[in-house]
């Protein structure tokens, strides 16, 4: 999991390693200053000796200085090596998911990805400032110091041996009960995401229905499920304060009472054991920083414990391959738009016992035009998302231009082909921008040439700013028949051999939808078009007609053949026609 975080680092590794080597530089320092403040107070001051005073004097505000330096110094790389982690962690996280396939996704879910590329980039962001800094700077001032307190004197400073086991095994306690909750309340933090999500995209709903109380409800329970854990996680938690301050006191009063002890039992003559005043005040400052750095190393731990959860998350989007990748012999070109499946069964799950298509046998010329007709769930949609391959099937294989569509590079393939959902989505920006989303490098007349195409153009000129109208997100300051056709330009401009048109026409008129699907017949001649719809006038002037009925193929035919030879597709016509 480290390895994987890691990769991360990239450009920002030279400040990674300088924050731990300044940091270090800093320990010294510190841990230096105390030992000339006792030379300076024996050997100056007890002795008034003002010159060697003053000598060690400025000596310690060189030492001080160099310290304030160095951290100063190491506190700036780790925040410019913690903040540039973290920027690429989210970028590495986000080039992930826009490699993952729709299985991919469904398996995490959109609200937690949202949750891995914020909340928990942000914890594992802090965890990192704090390794690359107070992780080094503890140990390092707890071994040094110890060191120069058992070099001052090892009786007294075998204090710290009954100390540090005892918080040990106190910090062990607590870190070991408090991180199941927090992996507890990441996941909790999926669920708020997710009903926050649910709740904004579909507010018209909820006002309409007058839901807000039950919306509201439904976001107390999650929010207050995450109060009682993290509440129950930081009352196990905040047992390290107390623990750790009892430490300190503990140790700062017993090396107080047996140090004094020593320096009265020095100044009578008495031999052994003997402190002088200034060894005393050096103990006591190295206590102090044998003491803190233990209780920095516990909030370290503390923060680790918060943030391991969160890395755990992350690896795990980190890790996941995509179930759609591109094989290394790729096709890297589409002969042309001829789509044929071939014993074709598909399941979202995997499972061939569960599918939802079932033993598809279908050929599409290049260049024709075919209706998709059937009720609702019958597969429609997820039919003409094995062509893009948005999806494997299951079972059998999904050919385009006489290449199985597993053998294409994916790039390649998914230029080829155009998809206009019913639902489909404008970005945040002006038209133009929306538009060459299908083309990059369209000009000007080729974005309008598009428009015409798809009845688009119309309506676009009577705006204020034409072409260069700002679409506000998600497309809300246009119509759901605006919107339609301008995603169709989109997928015009791509100019691909296969168009599918998934319901995109369920938002316009009758007539509107007839003059769009002739300017498509007459324009684009040669591409393939397959239009999904719910009314016989939109499909009944294709080439051949496929209806669907539980995620099986009931009939192919013309609008007469079937008209003649399926009754479901003849009551379905009838019905239409009498506006039942």
């Amino acid at each position: 999991m480290i390895k994987k975080l890691l990769k991360s680092v990239r450009e920002y590794k030279r400040s990674c390693i300088l924050a731990p080597t300044m940091v270090s530089m800093e320990v010294i320092m510190e841990v230096i200053i105390p030992m000339l403040m006792a030379d300076m107070i024996d050997n100056g001051i007890e002795k008034g000796d003002l010159k060697h005073v003053a000598v060690m004097g400025a000596v310690l505000i060189a030492a001080s200085c160099l310290s304030m330096f160095f951290g100063l110094y190491a506190g700036r790389c780790a925040a410019v090596g913690g903040c540039g982690f973290a920027k690429n962690l989210r970028e590495d996280l986000f080039a992930r998911l826009q490699s993952f396939s729709f299985t991919n996704i469904d398996r995490f879910s959109t609200a937690s990805l949202v949750t891995r590329l914020t909340t928990d980039v942000s914890n594992v962001q802090n965890a990192f400032q704090m390794i690359i800094r107070m992780a080094v700077r503890s140990p390092m001032m707890l071994i040094f110091a110890t060191v120069m307190a058992f070099r001052v004197n090892s009786s007294l400073a075998m204090v710290f041996l009954v100390a540090i086991p005892v918080l040990g095994v106190g910090l062990y306690l607590i870190m070991s009960h408090a991180h199941p909750i927090f992996e507890r309340v990441f996941k909790t933090y999926d669920k708020l995401n997710r009903v926050v999500r649910e709740d904004l995209r579909g507010i018209r709903v909820v006002k309409s229905y007058v839901r807000e109380e039950h919306e509201e409800q439904k976001f107390r329970s999650v929010s207050d499920s995450i109060y009682r854990d993290f509440s129950k996680a930081e009352k196990i938690v905040a047992w390290n304060s107390p623990l750790m301050m009892f430490s300190v006191n503990t140790s700062m009063l017993l090396i107080s009472w047996f140090g004094a002890k020593m320096v009265i039992a020095s100044g009578n003559g008495i031999q052994a054991p003997f402190m002088t005043a200034g060894q005393l005040m050096s103990m006591m400052t190295y206590t102090m920083q044998i003491l803190m750095s233990l209780m920095m190393l516990s909030f370290i731990i503390i923060m680790v414990t918060i943030s391991r959860a969160s890395a755990e998350r992350i690896t795990e989007v980190l890790k996941e391959s995509s179930t759609l990748t591109s094989p290394e012999d790729a096709v890297n070109e589409l002969a042309d738009g001829s789509v044929s499946f071939s014993h074709v069964s598909f399941s979202y799950t995997g499972d061939p016992a569960h599918c939802c298509l079932e033993d598809i046998d279908l050929t599409i010329p290049s260049g024709s035009t075919v209706g998709i007709l059937g009720g609702t769930g019958s597969a429609k949609s997820t039919l003409v998302q094995l062509i893009p391959r948005l999806y494997d099937a299951t079972k059998g294989s999904v050919s385009v231009g006489n290449t199985d569509v597993r053998r294409y590079d994916l790039k390649t393939l998914r230029d080829g082909v155009s998809m206009v959902l019913q639902k489909n989505l404008l970005f945040s920006g002006t038209i133009k921008e929306n538009l060459r989303w299908g083309n990059p490098n369209a000009t000007d007349e080729e974005l309008r040439q598009a428009c015409i195409i798809a009845h688009a153009d119309d309506f676009i000129r009577t705006f204020p700013d034409g072409y260069d109208t700002v679409i506000d997100q998600g497309g809300t300051n246009v119509s759901g028949g605006q919107r339609q056709r301008i995603c169709i330009a989109r997928a015009l401009l791509k100019k691909p051999k296969i168009l599918i048109l998934d319901d995109s026409t369920s938002a316009v008129d009758t007539k509107t939808d007839a003059e769009i699907r002739s300017a498509l017949r007459n324009e684009i001649p040669n591409t393939t078009k397959l239009i999904i719809a719910q009314r016989v006038a939109s499909v009944e002037d294709a080439d051949q007609i496929i209806l669907m009925d539980g995620g099986r193929i009931a009939a192919v035919g013309t609008h007469e053949q079937l008209m003649e030879t399926s009754p479901v597709y003849r009551e379905i016509a009838e019905s239409q026609r009498k506006g039942v």
